[in-house]
C-alpha cells in the first residue's frame, strides 16, 4: 500500500507546494542544487516514446545525483512473462528504488504504481487522463512572463479532449486565478468542459485579440481511429498563422507543448512571432521535474 508521496496530477500538490515547485525551478535555473538526490535510485519506465519529457527527467535525476535506470517495456517482465504490475511494484522496491517515473497509454496506470510501490511514483502522462509536469513547466513560463495570473486569459486551442497535458494545464491555472478559454471543434471540445473560470468557444478569430496567451495543441491521431474533422476544416477554422497572429495582443505570447505540427495548428509565421516560447518551455522542463523530484523525496 502507498506510504510515501507522489505526483499523478496537479491535485496532489497543495497551494503552498506548487508555490514551492515553482521557487525551487527558479532557483535550480540560477544556481545548480547539487546532489539532492545522492544515493537515491530512480527508475523511468516509459510505455510510449518521447523526447522532451524523458531526456529531461533523465537530466534532472542525473543534475542531482541520482542513480538512473531506464527500463525498456521489452526488458519488463510485466510485459513480457506475464507479471502483475503488483509484483513489478514489489520487486522495484526491494531492489531499493526510491521513485518511479511512468509513462503509459492506459490512463490510471500511474495511479496503480503508485499503489502498489513502497517508494514515489511521478506520472510522466497516462492516455488522455493527466500530465502534470509538462503541465507545471507551461505554467510556469507564463508566470516568468506574466507574473501572477490572476486575472490573466489564456486561450488552450485544439484536440483538448485527448490532450492530458491540457487537462492538467486546465486545473492549474484555474487554481492560480486566470481565466481559461477552451478553443475547438465539438468533436474535440465538448460543451461540457465549460465551468468557473473556464470557458469554451467555437471561433478562435474573435478570442485571439482577447487572450494574453495562446497554448496550441497537436491532434492526437494516435487516440483515435478515424479523424472527426478533417484536416482542411481544423487548418481553416483552428490554425494559428499569420493572419490570426495579426489580431494578437502585442504583449501576447504563444506556446506549445510539443510536438508541434507545421501546416496543421500553426504555419511557419508562428515559429517567427516574437512571443513564440515553445524553446522556454523546453528549457524549464529539467529544472522543473528536479524540484517535483526534490520536493517528494526531500520534503521541507
Amino acid at each position: 500500500m502507498r506510504v510515501r508521496r507522489s505526483l499523478i496530477d496537479l491535485d496532489d500538490l497543495t497551494a503552498e507546494e506548487l508555490a514551492g515547485v515553482f521557487d525551487r525551478t527558479a532557483d535550480f535555473e540560477q544556481t545548480p542544487p547539487g546532489p539532492l538526490l545522492a544515493g537515491k535510485a530512480c527508475v523511468n519506465m516509459f510505455f510510449e516514446e518521447s523526447t522532451r519529457t524523458f531526456t529531461s527527467f533523465n537530466l534532472a535525476e542525473l543534475r542531482l545525483g541520482a542513480d538512473v535506470v531506464n527500463l525498456a517495456p521489452k526488458s519488463l517482465s510485466l510485459a513480457t512473462k506475464g507479471e502483475t504490475l503488483e509484483d513489478t511494484a514489489l520487486t522495484l522496491g526491494a531492489l531499493g528504488i526510491c521513485v518511479v517515473v511512468v509513462r503509459h497509454h492506459e490512463p490510471g496506470f500511474p495511479q496503480r504504481v503508485a499503489l502498489a510501490f513502497d517508494g514515489h511514483v511521478v506520472n510522466a502522462g497516462d492516455g488522455v487522463h493527466a500530465h502534470p509536469t509538462q503541465a507545471l513547466l507551461d505554467i510556469y513560463t507564463l508566470i516568468e512572463e506574466f507574473g501572477e495570473l490572476e486575472n490573466r486569459t489564456i486561450a488552450i486551442v485544439g484536440d483538448i479532449l485527448h490532450s492530458r497535458v491540457a487537462h492538467s494545464t486546465v486545473r492549474g491555472l484555474a487554481r492560480l486565478g486566470a481565466s481559461v478559454v477552451l478553443v475547438g471543434p465539438e468533436a474535440f471540445l465538448p460543451a461540457s468542459y465549460a465551468g468557473d473560470r473556464i470557458s469554451v468557444e467555437r471561433d478562435f478569430d474573435a478570442v485571439v485579440p482577447n487572450v494574453d496567451a495562446i497554448i496550441l495543441l497537436r491532434i492526437q491521431r494516435e487516440r483515435f481511429v478515424e479523424a472527426p474533422i478533417s484536416d482542411r476544416e481544423y487548418v481553416d477554422r483552428f490554425r494559428l498563422d499569420h493572419r490570426r497572429l495579426a489580431l494578437a495582443r502585442k504583449e501576447a505570447i504563444v506556446m506549445h507543448p510539443g510536438p508541434y505540427n507545421r501546416g496543421v495548428e500553426l504555419d511557419d509565421s508562428v515559429l517567427e512571432f516574437a512571443g513564440w516560447r515553445y524553446a522556454r518551455q523546453v528549457q524549464h522542463g529539467v529544472a522543473v521535474r528536479m524540484a517535483v523530484l526534490d520536493l517528494l523525496v526531500n520534503p521541507r
